[in-house]
């Protein structure tokens, strides 16, 4: 299972979702986003990709207008990928991944 830390502004992003809204990022993380983890490769649904004005940055496509973003940070398991969680919310935390 891969760890993962959250930065505080995702935690402020993540406090003004709906409740439906965090309910269904959750269910998306645990359904799909580890288990692509563990394979390394993501299936195309997610629409996972680099963030042009952020390198090593990445976006992930939780619900039609639904953003994260993320980045790989120092393994805190070994063998395990550790996620940092950056910002969540609409297509708009584009602006400041």
């Amino acid at each position: 299972m891969p760890t993962f830390e959250v930065l505080p502004r995702f935690a402020a992003d993540l406090d003004g979702l709906t409740s439906e809204q965090r309910r269904r990022f959750r269910r998306v993380v645990l359904d799909a986003f580890v288990p692509d983890l563990r394979t390394g490769k993501f299936r195309a649904g997610l629409r996972v990709k680099g963030v042009r004005a952020a390198p090593g940055v990445y976006e992930l496509t939780w619900a039609p207008d639904g953003r994260a973003t993320w980045e790989y940070g120092s393994e805190q398991i070994r063998g395990a990928r550790h996620i940092v969680w950056r910002r969540i919310g609409t297509h708009d935390v584009l602006i400041g991944p």
